[in-house]
């Protein structure tokens, strides 16, 4: 049995993994992974990409600000997310203000830390991503567009990281990122939608407080309908192997999303659309193996 100090601290460690959205850390440290093994490397050996330091401390970098960005967010977003997610915030608030801070600037520092390792422009590349990250929790994701777009583009800049580290500019990779960066995006208009109570009562100026739920719908069915474009061209102009799988079930999923999204009329709903982006992200990135699945059998050593 565990004592109350320790049930405390284990609740406090709880809360901490709740507040950096863990789970997320790990998805996109996957996918950073798989990414660099099938897309931005594929002529190299799977064990020379796995057991590549340079790539570890990239992804290291990449994760602790990722994580640090997501402390800021909830500093800053403390009193909207009580309304929004009460529960949530709850177990949140075990952890305090100052603790969240301190924990902040750590990761931002091991963040600069695991950088220098690779080179002075990773360095000063992780150094303005932390920046921007701040700028948009403080101040632009208060404001419609902007904010969205914003945050669509700061949770693809990590696998630039990469794709800079190894130079592959290939056009498949930039259609990848046309879709990933469009499905965020869809992402955070839906959020807007589901906070759409907290952000009003905090004045946060989001595309449905602006311009209403109507707009909003209409804006994410002309983001489901322009996915087609970077979809069919992966499947029908570039070798995917197996993925073309995921890409038609991406579009089936976004068909579903649509006919949910304009029969949406409480927050539930919106979670539920949430979720349904959510979903098509996390199989994406394990669909990545579908690029060739005897890859780790041919490559390996």
């Amino acid at each position: 049995m565990f004592s109350r100090r320790q049930k405390h601290i284990l609740l406090k460690s709880f809360s901490l993994v709740s507040i950096v959205r863990g789970y997320n850390i790990l998805i996109i440290i996957l996918a950073q992974y798989l990414t660099s093994v099938y897309i931005l490397a594929p002529e190299l050996p799977v064990r020379k990409v796995i057991f590549d330091v340079n790539l570890l401390m990239l992804v290291l970098a990449s994760a602790s600000a990722i994580a640090a960005g997501y402390i800021i967010n909830s500093f800053y977003d403390s009193e909207k997310d009580l309304i929004n997610r009460p529960r949530k915030t709850m177990l949140d608030k075990l952890v305090s203000q100052r603790t969240k801070l301190s924990t902040y600037f750590v990761l931002n520092f091991l963040s600069v830390f695991f950088a220098s390792y690779v080179s002075f422009r990773a360095v000063a590349f992780f150094s303005i991503y932390i920046f921007a990250i701040w700028f948009y929790s403080h101040k632009l994701k208060k404001y419609p567009f902007v904010g969205n777009i914003t945050a669509a583009i700061l949770a693809v800049v990590p696998f630039f990281a990469v794709f800079i580290y190894y130079r592959n500019f290939d056009l498949v990779i930039f259609v990848h990122a046309t879709f990933l960066f469009l499905l965020i995006a869809m992402r955070e208009l839906v959020k807007d939608l589901e906070n759409l109570k907290g952000d009003l009562v905090q004045n946060y100026k989001t595309i449905p407080v602006i311009y209403g739920t109507q707009t909003a719908k209409i804006m994410l069915t002309i983001l489901s309908v322009l996915t087609l474009v970077p979809t069919m061209l992966l499947i029908f102009k570039f070798e995917i192997g197996y993925m073309y799988l995921f890409f038609f079930g991406s579009i089936l999923a976004l068909m579903v999303f649509v006919g949910i999204l304009w029969m949406s009329k409480r927050k539930l709903h919106y979670l539920i659309l949430h979720n349904i982006l959510k979903f098509v992200i996390v199989i994406g990135v394990f669909s990545i193996v579908l690029i060739d699945i005897n890859l780790l059998l041919n490559r390996l050593f």
